[in-house]
């Protein structure tokens, strides 16, 4: 393998997770990661073990003269988002990820980096390989599907590690310092459609709206970021108010935890009102360039003539799918009262999919840290959808993580970081989703916080971390690392 990071600090950090790109990852399909680790663990002779889910943990024995000292549990997830660029030819299955150095930053070539939490597996990695730190016993723990359902937290049975400080390597703001964050749940709808034979005399047209951030629903809800589905559904259901549409096919949006980047429709009308239907969409164009030229500077509207296809949906069932996609809720409901500044409750819009049998499948996500919230808003988009005849059902969902400022290991961590650094670090919450909550259902008394290096545009092929800020999060691991005891 040809280093690309070559030289970057530090080199254990860097050089670990540029063997880690070259293992396929994807949410649900971790078996190949999940070998690599394994054998990585053999290959250093470390203690290591697997259960059925999928999760693996290496432990590696306290330094001499620190036999004392508390066990320490690192924490970080296998799975990775997979998403790319439209004209980016890419199988996450079986092709590496890309990485090349951007000035400040780490990217990748056209699709999802995987820093996510890739650097957060390579850094305990490091620490297993290490020779020169002074620590306690270390237990590595790596799960697997945190992205899509946080499965293996969720299947973790009680004793399959020891240690009761836990430092989760999963956030993305380095200096500071999460204490808590938000629970979830999914909510997924199923539309069942009518398809009938496309009248004669019709004209077709594909509408796309694409080049928009993206992001995370959880960290990037709060940012103004335009969501794909709902821009492009307000121009279809305005059409179809006017002029009476059909509607052929609508396609946005992928994971249920990333904000819709791109969606597309084929619509059909009469031929008619080809010129009417151009000059309608270019005025609506122009019109959503301006509304977000300055959270979406990127975003393009294109519409093409294609084939007019044999069948359409029944405009009954077309009009109650836009009005439905049009009633449900995205973005932030409510803020925090407890903690200004924090997002309280919001739901995500995530995809929209034609699938068999006449259906379209509507996948959504929803966050609050009050758990009565939480479900409030997921009930406020199944009533959306069953208004309009769909059927509904919502995910098992994931508990919050209560902050704790009394924490020990939080204390220890901000010490660190005031000595190692001069400043005080953040201490907060987070909307996001972590697997922290769960580790405290099954290990209760567990004491937590999560931090790692900046990065940004997680969850899309803009996803990017800051190279200077990887240094300075190893630095203060290790450094918190060597101050429990």
């Amino acid at each position: 393998m040809e280093r690309v990071l070559k030289g970057l600090k530090p080199e254990a950090v860097w050089g670990y997770f540029e063997e880690i790109c070259q293992v396929p990852r994807p949410s649900k399909k971790e078996e190949k990661i999940g070998a690599w680790l394994m054998d990585f663990a053999r290959r250093h002779d470390l203690e290591a073990r697997q259960d059925e889910a999928g999760n693996v943990l290496m432990t590696k024995p306290a330094t001499p003269g620190r036999e004392g000292a508390p066990t320490v549990v690192l924490q970080a997830h296998m799975d990775m988002v997979c998403e790319k660029n439209s004209d980016t030819q890419h199988d996450f299955d079986k092709d590496p990820i890309q990485p090349y150095i951007d000035g400040e930053w780490v990217k990748a070539k056209g699709t999802t980096l995987g820093a996510d939490d890739g650097i957060g597996m390579a850094a305990a990695l490091a620490v297993l390989t290490s020779e020169d730190i002074r620590h306690g016993r270390v237990e590595c723990l790596f799960t697997v599907d945190e992205e899509t359902g946080l499965t293996g937290a969720f299947a973790l049975q009680p004793g399959f590690f020891t240690g009761k400080m836990l430092l989760n390597l999963d956030s993305e703001d380095e200096g500071e310092m999460f204490i808590g964050c938000a629970g979830g749940i999914d909510t997924v709808v199923r539309f069942p459609y009518t398809a009938q034979a496309t009248p004669p005399h019709k004209f077709a047209v594909k509408v796309t709206v694409k080049g928009l951030q993206g992001g995370h629903s959880g960290d990037d809800i709060n940012k103004g970021r335009g969501n794909a589905i709902k821009i492009l559904n307000r121009f279809l259901w305005e059409m179809n108010n006017k002029y009476g549409i059909l509607l052929a096919s609508f396609e946005g949006g992928n994971l249920r935890n990333a904000i819709a980047r791109e969606a597309s429709a084929v619509l059909v009308f009469d031929e008619a009102l080809k010129e009417t239907m151009r000059v309608a969409f270019n005025v609506y164009a122009g019109e959503m360039e301006r509304v977000w030229k300055v959270t979406e500077p990127g975003i393009r509207l294109e519409m093409e003539s294609v084939e007019v296809p044999c069948e359409v949906m029944e405009a009954g069932c077309a009009s109650r799918l836009l009005n439905a996609l049009y009633a449900c809720p995205h973005g932030v409901f409510s803020m925090s009262y407890r903690m200004p500044g924090m997002v309280e409750t919001s739901t995500n819009l995530a995809a929209v999919k034609f699938v068999e049998n006449n259906t379209v499948l509507i996948t959504t996500s929803q966050r609050s840290d009050v758990d009565s919230e939480k479900m409030n808003i997921a009930q406020m988009v199944a009533s959306a959808f069953r208004l309009a005849g769909a059927s509904v059902e919502h995910g098992e969902g994931y508990p919050g993580w209560a902050p704790n400022p009394d924490s020990p290991i939080l204390k220890i961590a901000v010490e660190s970081y005031e000595s190692l650094f001069a400043q005080k670090p953040v201490v907060r919450s987070i909307h996001a989703g972590l697997e922290c909550g769960l580790f405290l259902e099954k290990y209760p008394g567990m004491d937590m916080i999560s931090f790692g290096p900046t990065l940004r545009g997680v969850h899309s092929p803009d996803e990017k971390v800051n190279i200077a800020t990887v240094e300075k999060w190893w630095k203060h691991l290790v450094d918190i690392l060597e101050r429990v005891n």
